[in-house]
């Protein structure tokens, strides 16, 4: 699969007038979950059998931001990070299209013709059973396809995923990195879940009296519950990784106040040390927790470091064994 970067229009004017026809899935694809990636594979299949370049059609900022700001959800993702993503999937051309109040008049012919038709040359349209589209959401799958019939393109309604009795939406990932249950999001969106900022100074309580960590400040809108959690952390920059356990919490031991993120990384640490680095989420440890002292934390730190060697271990094994 080509993980070249996608063509990304930001606006209807700027794409061609004489742009190839295209196989188009619409949505917000908040994390780019299994689910997403079974639309975007329909898209690529057609476009790979009748010459249409795979489209994705989203939006910024989520549509709900706009139109019911009191309901909108904390996003698990980037629109830049939802675009690599997507071009892992074989996506050619992403319009991210800003949403605006005005945007969300446009009736379900409106939003055809000007958009699918007049702009994107849809030949094809996927979308999942729940699409709505449209003023007041008046649009469905059914009003799709019958306009599709009338423009020229047909409609395809592609079934939830499923995985061990649960359907993938970006809401069940959401609700599951927020319960700490790090490990079944990650068998929904097919990776890690992971945040990134920038490293800053920390306290020092850990490193004078437990251990020295990396000390993550972030953008990212949704955080695993607080806890300990076996990790990776990679340097944004120079590209080094490490195996690592992150705690996310407010350092009861010490009467913190303010939410943190803590990593430890499990290997050397060699200058220069990391000023931007990413933070995957990979299996939970223990809930945060009040010790009576700073030598038990770092006794009970010492233990944690050791169940993540363990697990590990574990996962080279089983690596090596397929």
């Amino acid at each position: 699969m080509s993980t070249e970067a996608p063509r990304v229009y930001r606006s209807l004017e700027e794409i061609r007038g004489d742009a190839k026809p295209s196989a188009v899935t619409i949505g917000n694809f908040d994390g780019v979950h299994a689910g997403h990636r079974k639309l975007m594979q329909r898209v690529v299949t057609l476009g790979r059998e009748h010459g249409w370049t795979p489209t994705v059609l989203t939006f910024d900022p989520h549509p709900t931001r706009i139109v019911a700001p009191a309901r909108a959800p904390r996003l698990l993702s980037t629109p830049e990070q939802r675009v690599t993503w997507m071009a892992q999937a074989g996506i050619e051309q992403v319009l991210l299209l800003p949403f605006s109040r005005s945007f969300s008049q446009l009736t379900p012919e409106d939003f055809v013709r000007s958009v699918l038709v007049e702009r994107l040359h849809a030949k094809a349209a996927v979308v999942g059973e729940n699409f709505r589209f449209g003023k007041n959401q008046a649009g469905d799958t059914r009003v799709l396809a019958d306009l599709g019939t009338r423009y020229g393109f047909c409609t395809e309604v592609v079934h939830p995923v499923s995985l061990r009795g649960r359907t993938v939406s970006s809401s069940a990932v959401r609700g599951l990195v927020e319960s700490g249950l790090v490990s079944a999001a990650c068998r929904l969106l097919g990776r890690p879940y992971w945040i990134e900022g920038t490293v800053v100074r920390g306290h020092g309580v850990g490193s004078r009296q437990t251990v020295p960590t990396l000390n993550l400040s972030t953008a990212a809108e949704v955080l695993p519950a607080s806890g300990v959690y076996v990790t990776r952390t990679y340097d944004l920059e120079s590209g080094r990784k490490w195996r690592s356990i992150t705690n996310v919490g407010y350092r009861p031991t010490f009467d913190g106040q303010d939410l943190t993120v803590e990593t430890y990384v499990l290997e050397p640490l060699r200058d220069p040390a990391p000023t931007r680095i990413r933070v995957e989420f990979i299996r939970r440890v223990r809930d945060e927790r009040r010790f009576e002292s700073a030598e038990a934390l770092k006794q009970q730190i010492l233990r944690d470091v050791q169940r993540a060697h363990s697990f590990f271990r574990r996962f080279d094994r089983w690596v090596k064994s397929r």
